[in-house]
């Protein structure tokens, strides 16, 4: 991701089916066979009186892990979805309507949150475990760490690799099934704490790579979680069984 260029020109080649010739600000020219122009997200937060508290309108409004807006005193205020910028999926948006809803339920009743790591008072999945799908013809999807995000933030992870496209039950879903997946495993604590699958059908794989990573499932208990045959569920399996034979 490139943030200091921009866009002068693109324009594709030959008669509408050609590759696109991309000109970045800088003089470097790309070529892709698509392009797609984002205008990223702003909160629609101008119109619902944040003046009144002593907020911005317009502005995101950030919370703490309870998903109670820090800015404002009282512990009254709250804010799930993408307009406290936390992760911008309408799932998430759910989980944290969940969540907060147990926190104004404990509160009202007088009793202490519990904000611990996974606890019900806290959004914890926000940060360790948000699954997303880019659903393209391959999907994408993923859930906690990459492995770019691990060597970023000092994580010793151990990456699995394993082509989906061996597995009988991808050559049943489709023939000449073409798929990757990915596991990071976490070499001190030994659970899996990132998943990433791309190939068709594979935003079905995505929940039980949550609950492994939300569960803190460890990999020797995952031997025992049997994938039914022939299904891309097995994939699970061969990704056990490549790190063990590496």
């Amino acid at each position: 991701v490139r943030f200091d260029v921009s866009v002068v020109a693109a324009r594709r080649v030959g008669n509408g089916a050609g590759e696109i010739r991309v000109t970045l600000s800088d003089g470097e020219v790309l070529t892709a066979d698509e392009i797609l122009f984002a205008t990223g997200r702003t909160p629609r937060s101008q119109d619902i009186g944040l003046d009144t508290v002593g907020l911005r309108p317009g502005d995101w409004l950030a919370t703490d892990d309870s998903l109670t807006v820090t800015a404002v005193p009282g512990n009254w205020l709250y804010a799930v979805g993408d307009v406290n910028r936390r992760a911008l999926f309408t799932h998430q948006g759910k989980y944290q309507a969940r969540v907060a809803g147990a926190v104004i339920a404990a509160r009202a009743r007088g009793e202490r949150l519990d904000t611990g790591r996974w606890a019900p008072h806290n959004s914890t999945a926000d940060i360790e475990a948000v699954p997303g799908v880019v659903f393209t013809d391959p999907e994408i999807a993923s859930v906690g760490l990459t492995a770019r995000e691990a060597e970023r933030t000092g994580r010793d992870v151990e990456v699995v690799d394993y082509d989906i496209g061996r597995l009988a039950g991808a050559v049943q879903y489709r023939p000449g099934y073409r798929g990757r997946a990915r596991i990071l495993i976490d070499r001190d604590r030994q659970v899996v704490v990132g998943a990433t699958f791309a190939g068709p059908g594979v935003a079905e794989l995505l929940y039980s790579a949550t609950v492994a990573i939300t569960a803190e499932v460890p990999v020797e208990r995952l031997w025992h979680a049997v994938p039914a045959f022939p299904t891309i569920s097995e994939v699970w399996l061969r990704l056990l069984e490549t790190r063990r034979d590496s």
